[in-house]
């Protein structure tokens, strides 16, 4: 029987992406005024899609496994 699908990961996930983009946005605003605050925010904003990305990725595995099963 397949596993279903971890709806939390996926939001998890949703929200990591949606913080992404506002940070994005903070460093474009920032970008003439304060470099230094701009390139702190493109770093969060690396971090949150990194962790967006792996936990799509462990969902995306669980899906395949239960899919072999």
């Amino acid at each position: 029987m397949p596993q279903p699908i971890d709806t939390e990961q996926l939001k998890r996930a949703a929200a990591a992406v949606s913080l992404s983009k506002g940070l994005i946005t903070q460093a474009i605003e920032q970008s003439a005024a304060d470099q230094l605050q701009c390139e702190e925010a493109l770093k969060q904003a690396s971090t949150e899609i990194a962790q967006a990305q792996t936990l799509v990725s462990q969902v995306q595995s669980s899906l395949q496994a239960s899919q072999q099963s």
